[in-house]
């Protein structure tokens, strides 16, 4: 485990209140979305998939370092997921019953 995901514990943790700035647009986007007692839920979640983001990209850094990077085979082989994976999303309703259920769970 390497110094960043010690620091990142994923686990729950009592909350601790923070100020933040951010774009009014943002914060009516999100009010409008979840309301403003689900606002901190969808703000914790998005730090949550950032970090998750990040460790994974400093993984791939560190792979790529130790094995070097992906052969053409390989990264065309990825393009067409990604390709097949942004196809799906267009296709898929954006406001399915998991989000809602999710959207629900939060603002509660």
């Amino acid at each position: 485990m390497d110094s960043a995901e010690q620091q990142y514990d994923k686990g729950e943790s009592r909350a601790q209140k923070v100020s933040v700035s951010m774009p009014a647009d943002r914060i009516a986007a999100v009010k409008a979305r979840v309301g403003a007692r689900g606002f901190s839920a969808y703000v914790s979640a998005a730090v949550e998939r950032q970090i998750q983001r990040d460790l994974i990209e400093e993984a791939l850094v560190a792979t790529e370092a130790e094995i070097g990077p992906p052969t053409p085979e390989v990264q065309a082989w990825a393009d067409e997921i990604f390709r097949e994976a942004e196809a799906l999303a267009e296709n898929t309703e954006p406001h399915d019953q998991g989000e809602q259920e999710w959207h629900a769970s939060m603002a509660s």
